[in-house]
């Protein structure tokens, strides 16, 4: 017969006493889970009583009482031998893998190599005369092959493998489905990778812990940092002061070297000797920083000074962003307090506080609402619906019950607060462009039973009388075709008015200007004019001067004009080129003061005279600064 021997891949049962250790001791089992090994007992006469075997397959397949030990499944070939009706060379699988493997899955003969007989080179059996089974030296073969090998031998028995000596009487079978070994040095590559896993772990808890401080310590610095830059912002704030301060003292010198005969010079302006400029300004001297305050989306404000509070328009930052309001306080430690707006009001467009009732504020809003607000309950106490957007919106200055409201498509509605439900009268204006400012007039030269306003659009400057004749407003010829009027100053002390253009198409050549145009320094501005006019009766106006100015080519800035003590008007404006507040006294449009800006364009300018020194308040990109003669009370 040809043989072919060859080691396997195998580890198993290497000993007669470690067999029958297992059979007696059926708690050890090996770590796989799958199939069981059953020992079974020899005869004194060495032969295998077929009842035994009959009566332990019957066992093993009703799951008798025996106890078995665990060994991994493997799939084995059906030979010959054991079952003629599934052909032969047949892949026979255990029960928990015939469902998966049943859909025409093969096993290739390499993977399987170690599941055949030695000897015959068939797949050994479960059952039958190729049953499985092994010597006392460990090596497996069917049983009728082995059992034939050796009574071939004759008294020189020996396993076929490693020649080491045996007999009939030690052929042991093995009551399993298939057997498995345990490549050791497998084994030994599981735990030098488990190690290193181990290994790894530590290492990367090493690391995190080091990364934890790390970050800890960036939070630390990143904390330094941000009191340095709070430490920077307080030393750049106190050189700004001490500059303005030194802006001051300069002009006290020019004062006082004009009291001995030399000619001043403020900013590098000269002042004609003739002019007393410095006797006007002995008093009060330039408007000095006092206080800088964050608002961040702010664009509106105005003062209540009889409360010392500030009332601002605010928006949040981003898409969508709440309109609400803000109060501030002028009293150190300046304290603030949000005020919501009913759902609907939009963005605020023009906010004026009562000059009669510090306590109340009017509020013209693009949600088409004219509304009253309470400053002391930080309520709205009365609504009004309009068909319109309101833009611009003011107080009566001889009816303190009265109010007016610009809307978008050109015209303005009179209300009365005593009648709640709509507004008392209405007049269409010249075009159909937004009414962005309104101011109400005093009634000096105005006949009686009449209010009239005076309001700016892109057309230019317009008078509107109510509760008399007239159907339509009628525009202010004297400030001549200067562009597209973008703000309109009012004061109603000394009825001075400036407009503010920026060219529509070119400049008129009338106009002139009482100093050079400065140089370009930053920002975006296109050269426009301030004109000045003053009321000269009901219905007519004096045209006083027209300077050049630098003015936003998109915005609808808002400036103002103060009433000094000794009759003296400056007018206040922002430089667009040059980022400055320019303070220009009046007719003269003189330039007395320029203060720089942290951020520009400027949004808003107030003035109020109920302050000592007064009060002037600035507003740009998300900074309010306020300026006085003499230190906040």
């Amino acid at each position: 017969m040809y043989c072919r021997l060859f080691s396997l891949s195998f580890l198993f049962l290497p000993s007669n006493s470690l067999l029958n250790g297992l059979i007696h001791n059926p708690k050890m089992s090996n770590p796989y889970s799958n199939v069981y090994i059953v020992g079974d007992q020899e005869s004194e006469d060495g032969t295998e009583p077929e009842a035994e075997e009959d009566e332990e397959d019957s066992e093993e397949e009703g799951g008798g009482g025996e106890e078995f030990i665990p060994v991994t499944e493997w799939p084995r070939f059906l030979s010959s031998k054991e079952g003629k009706k599934g052909g032969e060379g047949r892949v026979c699988l255990s029960a928990g893998e015939y469902g998966e493997n049943s859909q025409g899955n093969e096993w290739n003969r390499g993977d399987i190599e170690g599941l055949f007989c030695p000897i015959c080179m068939e797949a050994w059996t479960t059952t039958g005369d190729h049953h499985v089974c092994c010597l006392p030296c460990g090596h497996i073969y069917g049983f009728s092959c082995i059992h034939k090998w050796l009574q071939q031998r004759g008294t020189s028995r020996k396993c076929p493998q490693c020649n080491r000596k045996c007999t009939l009487k030690d052929v042991r079978k093995l009551f399993a489905s298939r057997v498995v070994a345990i490549d050791g040095e497998s084994q030994k590559r599981i735990r030098s990778l488990e190690a290193n896993c181990i290994s790894l772990e530590k290492t990367s808890a090493v690391l995190s812990k080091k990364e934890t401080e790390w970050q800890k310590r960036e939070a630390e610095w990143q904390k330094s940092e941000a009191e340095w830059q709070k430490r920077e912002a307080a030393l750049q704030q106190e050189v700004h002061q001490l500059k303005e301060k030194t802006k001051y003292l300069e002009h006290l010198i020019d004062v006082q070297s004009r009291t001995f005969g030399c000619a001043p010079s403020i900013r590098g302006l000269q002042v004609p000797l003739g002019h007393n400029l410095g006797s006007e300004f002995n008093e009060q001297g330039p408007f000095i920083l006092q206080k800088e305050l964050r608002v961040d989306g702010a664009r509106l404000f105005d003062v209540d000074a009889s409360s010392k509070n500030l009332l601002i328009a605010r928006r949040l930052q981003g898409l969508g962003g709440t309109h609400f309001l803000t109060k501030m306080s002028l009293v150190a430690p300046y304290e603030t307090e949000d005020i919501s707006l009913p759902f609907g009001t939009k963005a605020v467009r023009d906010l004026h506080i009562c000059p009669s009732d510090g306590s109340l504020a009017l509020l013209a809003s693009l949600g088409k609402k004219l509304s009253v607000l309470s400053t002391e309950s930080n309520n709205v106490i009365l609504a009004y619906d309009l068909p319109a957007a309101a833009w611009s919106c003011s107080w009566d200055l001889n009816r303190s019950h009265q109010i007016y409201a610009g809307l978008q498509n050109g015209s303005v509605l009179v209300f009365d607060m005593r009648q709640t439900a709509r507004h008392m009268d209405s007049m269409n204006g010249l075009t159909s462009n937004p009414v962005h400012t309104i101011h109400s007039l005093h009634n000096s030269t105005i006949p009686s039973g009449i209010t009239a306003i005076l309001s700016a659009s892109s057309v230019g400057i317009c008078q509107w009388s109510f509760g008399g004749s007239e159907e339509r407003p009628f525009l202010v010829s004297e400030t001549g075709n200067q562009g597209v009027c973008i703000s309109l100053a009012y004061c109603p002390n000394s009825d001075d008015i400036i407009a503010s253009y920026r060219p529509r198409i070119d400049f008129s050549n009338e106009m002139a200007s009482s100093q050079p145009l400065l140089t370009p320094v930053n920002g975006q501005g296109v050269q426009g004019s301030h004109v000045h006019l003053k009321r000269a009766g009901s219905n007519s106006y004096q045209k006083l001067g027209v300077t050049c100015a630098n003015v936003n080519d998109v915005r609808l800035p808002r400036f103002t004009i103060m009433n000094i003590e000794n009759h003296v008007c400056l007018f206040a404006s922002g430089d667009e080129l040059t980022g400055e507040l320019v303070l220009q006294k009046l007719p003269s449009f003189t330039v007395v003061q320029r203060v720089t800006l942290p951020k520009h364009p400027i949004h808003d300018v107030k003035y109020s005279h109920a302050f000592d020194g007064g009060l002037l308040g600035c507003l740009s990109e998300d900074i309010l600064q306020l300026f006085s003669n003499h230190a906040l009370k």
